[in-house]
């Protein structure tokens, strides 16, 4: 008989139309054997040497504000630029050229300089939720911007350069290759049931409960069944809002609240800050956004301890995803775990 928590399988993902190979019995535990221990990071609350702090001059020269919540500036580096010239039209198919424009922003979490979001409060959060939602009502209404992609990678092996919290947002002329995907998929599950993709699949991920991690009454976090990486976490909203700017304030204080449970239970999991990338997908800024359910992505790359990481190599580049924890197991050890974050507990639980 076919099972499988035993037997390799693919698992479809919907949203993007692929597959991700499962092997369940490479590695039944992930969590059996040494545990290493790391040392705590310590940061001071203030750094005169962070170009995110209040008062210190960044990169580029400009001077940070004494902020004492949130701050949003214009990155000093943008991997987008606004007004690019027209490129002349390829004369050969094979190599097609488009200029992209767009706008880069930096946003400060906090003024402190030694918390991240697992130790910020959820009354702390909340701020962070609004300026997305701002940024994303006042960059959707830009000329030329046709997505706003906020994202925030966590820690140096994701490629974080300062601790500091934060994250960007890069709102470009065009829609990225990920939410493409999604938005067609979206839409067209739309046009034929006249229900939400997300909607319909969180429902059934609510009856199921094996792969949930938490829930309130604005927010969902699940492990999702086609997930590719280690500990990969979905949050989705409960109600089909099409991005953070749809978001009423119960639901906002849900988002703050369920980000503080997910990115807690991160931390508890190999008692360390722990490193991902996370970003929210949301409807595209020039099209019509039917069908889309506003969700965000964690993808994080520890697999047993704070020292051994999955990346994607080898068969997953050249082939296809391939994991070993199922989402079930994946999910049932974050549930497990505690929602105090572990430098708060008296001891380790």
């Amino acid at each position: 008989m076919f099972d499988p928590k035993e037997h390799p399988h693919r698992r479809y993902n919907p949203l993007t139309r692929e597959w991700v190979l499962v092997s369940p019995h490479r590695t039944k535990r992930p969590w059996q054997g040494q545990v290493e221990e790391t040392p705590a990071e310590t940061r001071p609350a203030y750094d005169p040497g962070c170009y995110l702090c209040p008062g210190n001059r960044r990169a580029g020269g400009a001077e940070n504000p004494e902020y004492t919540s949130t701050y949003v500036f214009q990155n000093d580096f943008a991997a987008l630029l606004p007004g690019c010239p027209e490129a002349a039209p390829a004369e050969d198919a094979f190599f097609r050229i488009e200029p992209v424009t767009g706008i880069c922003r930096v946003i400060c979490f906090s003024p402190r300089h030694d918390l991240t979001l697992a130790e910020m409060s959820v009354a702390e959060i909340r701020p962070v939720v609004d300026c997305w939602a701002q940024q994303t009502a006042e960059l959707n209404s830009t000329p030329g911007i046709g997505y706003v992609q906020i994202f925030e990678n966590r820690g140096e092996m994701m490629g974080c350069s300062n601790p500091h919290p934060h994250c960007q947002i890069w709102a470009s002329s065009v829609v990225p290759n990920e939410v493409a995907k999604e938005d067609a998929a979206q839409a067209e599950y739309f046009h034929a049931h006249g229900r939400t993709l997300l909607g319909d699949y969180l429902e059934r991920e609510m009856a199921a409960g094996e792969r949930m991690v938490a829930v309130n009454e604005g927010f969902a976090a699940l492990v999702p069944y086609w997930a590719v990486w280690p500990y990969e976490v979905m949050i989705v909203s409960r109600r089909a809002a099409a991005g953070l700017d749809a978001l009423s304030d119960g639901e906002r204080d849900g988002l703050a609240a369920i980000l503080k449970t997910v990115t807690t239970r991160y931390d508890n999991l190999f008692r360390v800050s722990f490193p991902y990338s996370f970003g929210f997908h949301q409807r595209p800024a020039l099209a019509g956004g039917e069908g889309w359910h506003l969700h965000g992505h964690f993808y994080p790359p520890l697999l047993r301890s704070a020292t051994v990481r999955k990346f994607l190599v080898g068969y997953e580049m050249l082939a296809m995803p391939q994991r070993d924890i199922t989402a079930e197991a994946a999910a049932a050890r974050l549930r497990e775990l505690s929602e105090t974050q572990y430098r708060h507990l008296g001891r380790w639980s």
